[in-house]
């Protein structure tokens, strides 16, 4: 009796995953990876309220948390403890739902204990986020928001080359320490031929809350010279605002697009701008 062809079965288990993964991605109009070169800027910060500014806006929106060691989306949005719907028949796994146009996914709605580590290398982490695309049921998006962790690993390298069409918006503060980073960040775009959409100065000053005077604690300027350097959009100037740190402690996001201090102000400049440039 002939042992079934072990190999022929895996590609066939491959090529499954690879068709499942191109009729998601053929749903989706606008892929934008939100990436930093080092940890401590805001990123995710930045990915989230990008992502509901863009739903307040009337789009159809995912996000995808795939921070996959230090994933913050969740709590940062009061979905901690929400675990996402598996359809073991039809191998689909629903998203959990903010809004009716908002769509969330994280490895963190899809762990028992979500305060768990998640000590992963890199071909399972590789395997996780081809699933999160293969087989989360996004059905049709106007924009699929990845959060990326900071660095230029697997998660990054591994969106990149799985999503065409995909542009990388990067997140910076305005010290040279964290500039010093991006440039390798910006490197990374371009030898994997990926677009830059543009860059984001975060921790941009910050507004004194008794004299209203703007202070520039981390210096001013940085992430919009680099840009500048590098032929770049940039895209907008956020501001430290305590109020986002405790909404996101708290889980209760701001309603920024209805804002008209601190940090708001800026992010409607970057949702605006993203939606002009992507022509959704």
């Amino acid at each position: 009796m002939t042992q079934p062809d072990s190999s022929a079965n895996s590609q066939s288990e491959i090529n499954e995953v690879e068709q499942r993964l191109q009729h998601n991605l053929g749903h989706i109009k606008n892929k934008i990876m939100v990436m930093s070169g080092k940890g401590g800027v805001g990123k995710s910060t930045v990915a989230a309220y990008l992502a509901l500014g863009l739903a307040a806006l009337g789009h159809e929106v995912g996000l995808m948390d795939v921070d996959l060691h230090g994933p913050s989306v969740p709590r940062m949005l009061g979905l901690k403890g929400q675990h996402a719907l598996v359809q073991e028949e039809e191998r689909l796994i629903m998203p959990v739902s903010l809004k009716k146009n908002l769509k969330v996914i994280s490895v963190e709605s899809l762990m028992p204990d979500q305060d768990a580590s998640v000590i992963w290398r890199g071909p399972l982490k590789v395997s996780v986020i081809k699933q999160f695309l293969g087989d989360v049921h996004w059905d049709h998006l106007d924009y699929l928001i990845i959060d990326s962790p900071p660095g230029t690993g697997d998660e990054p390298l591994t969106v990149a080359q799985t999503i065409p069409g995909a542009q990388a918006l990067v997140v910076t503060t305005p010290q040279e320490i964290a500039l010093a980073d991006v440039r390798k960040s910006l490197d990374f775009c371009r030898q994997i031929n990926l677009p830059v959409l543009g860059m984001v100065e975060n921790m941009s000053g910050v507004i004194c809350p008794h004299c209203g005077e703007e202070i520039a604690l981390y210096g001013s300027g940085g992430g919009e010279n680099l840009a500048a350097a590098n032929g770049l959009r940039f895209l907008a100037k956020l501001p430290v605002d305590s109020r986002l740190v405790l909404a996101s402690d708290l889980g209760h996001p701001l309603d920024i697009m209805k804002e008209n201090k601190g940090a708001a102000p800026g992010f409607q400049e970057l949702v605006k701008k993203v939606e002009k440039l992507t022509n959704a």
